[in-house]
């Protein structure tokens, strides 16, 4: 496939993304952080939505890795990291912190964005330079 209909099957893809996290309310930092408050007035509605998207993802996963391509004719690059290590468990952390605090995790943070939601574009900023700083100290291998 040419490089202007993966663009455009892309943009429609991430559309899609960000409508599925706007009805399940995943793009909400308040929902997000009530089902993150297991010790006060929990909501686990989101751990449905986990639970339907793993549902949804493990048959597709598992179809994909019979193919070398996609349907789009891109060439599937699957991690070859198989070792669980310090710089892991050191992002997952920080992840899941950052998430805590901010209940808002990258693809909400740019579902936010796009809706012009002012407190998303510090969340982005610092992700961005998270980013660009990660991969100055510690490059990929």
């Amino acid at each position: 496939m040419n490089r202007p209909m993966m663009i455009v099957a892309a943009g429609l893809v991430g559309v899609l993304f960000g409508l599925g996290l706007i009805v399940a309310g995943m793009a909400n930092p308040a929902k997000v952080l009530a089902f993150l408050d297991v010790a006060g007035a929990w909501d686990p509605s989101l751990a449905l939505v986990m639970g339907g998207a793993i549902g949804v993802a493990l048959p597709a996963f598992a179809l994909s890795r019979r193919r070398e391509r996609g349907w789009l004719g891109a060439r599937f690059d699957w991690p070859r990291a198989t070792q669980i290590d310090r710089r892991l468990l050191l992002g997952g952390a920080l992840f899941g912190v950052g998430w805590g605090m901010a209940g808002v995790c990258p693809g909400p943070a740019l579902v936010l964005l796009g809706a012009g939601v002012p407190q998303a574009l510090g969340f982005v900023a610092a992700m961005l330079a998270g980013m660009w700083l990660v991969g100055k100290l510690w490059p990929a291998k």
